[in-house]
């Protein structure tokens, strides 16, 4: 059952700092079902780079993983419409709700009610947009709406994604979401930087030796592209460029730690955001 007054339980954290096994404990604990927090984990095929670790699962219930193909490009939208629909269902069913994840954007979307519109891609608009310098895209962006915060476009990847909704927006009329909020128990788990680096790398050795590479090559095999498996971005980018000769295997390693590294780093920093704009979060240390 959840804590009283509270409508889902949200275990959150930097990469490698054991929050699948932490959820899974209080799944047990609760009654209860996971929904995935990761931008990452719905698609199929991509099991080893994306980390979904099934076999910690065991009998719980897990929602919101393997849900489209690779190559797909999923989006926040439909993230948000998927995990309502997976919400409702386990509460419906008198089971306890757990949202596990380390992608701060999907579950701010999840619990805080995103009133997110609904713009489909336009590949030709992204393809001249990709030609201008980050500066004018920008301004650009700016001159059409005014930003939230600095993460409208702190990758490159998502202010041509903003710039491109914002285009959209001048000329049609956009379908929007209007889920509620939830009242959300938001538990963090937290490790000192070095503790979780030395994580990182030894996770990312486990994983080379359990056929991440393969992995990589299947998807490729099976007609992807390798622009398409760069789009997934820190493993499948390095290990892409890895299989395609543009990296030598230690240098895709190195490189790739330090990427890993720089992204936990990141989302901590988005987590620490979410509480300067008023969400608190308990953090605790998990354990070893």
């Amino acid at each position: 059952m959840l804590p009283d007054g509270y409508d889902l339980i949200c275990v959150l954290g930097p990469t490698a700092s054991g929050k699948t096994r932490y959820a899974v404990q209080l799944a047990r604990e609760l009654d209860g079902e996971i929904l995935s927090g990761d931008s990452r984990q719905v698609y199929r095929g991509m099991d080893i780079g994306t980390g979904k670790d099934l076999d910690e699962y065991g009998d719980i219930p897990y929602h919101l993983i393997d849900i489209v193909d690779a190559g797909t490009k999923y989006n926040i939208f439909q993230y948000q419409h998927d995990f309502e629909r997976a919400y409702r269902d386990i509460v419906e069913r008198g089971r306890t709700p757990i949202l596990c994840g380390g992608s701060g954007l999907y579950i701010e979307a999840a619990t805080c009610g995103y009133d997110l519109p609904d713009v489909p891609p336009d590949p030709q608009l992204r393809a001249e947009l990709e030609k201008e310098p980050t500066e004018d895209l920008i301004a650009r962006y700016e001159a059409l709406r005014t930003p939230h915060n600095t993460t409208d476009y702190d990758t490159r990847q998502r202010l041509i994604r903003a710039l491109e909704i914002a285009i959209w927006q001048e000329t049609h009329p956009v379908t929007r979401t209007a889920f509620l909020p939830k009242h959300t128990k938001y538990i963090g788990l937290q490790v000192s930087r070095e503790e979780r680096n030395a994580r990182i790398d030894r996770r990312l050795r486990e994983r080379l030796d359990a056929g991440m590479i393969e992995e990589v090559r299947g998807l490729l095999d099976r007609g992807l592209s390798p622009e398409d498996i760069l789009y997934y971005g820190l493993e499948y980018k390095y290990v892409t460029l890895y299989l395609t000769g543009a990296l030598g295997y230690d240098e895709m390693v190195t490189r790739l730690q330090t990427a890993i590294h720089q992204f936990a780093k990141r989302q901590m920093t988005w987590f620490r955001g979410m509480e300067r704009r008023g969400i608190s979060i308990k953090w605790i240390e998990p354990e070893r």
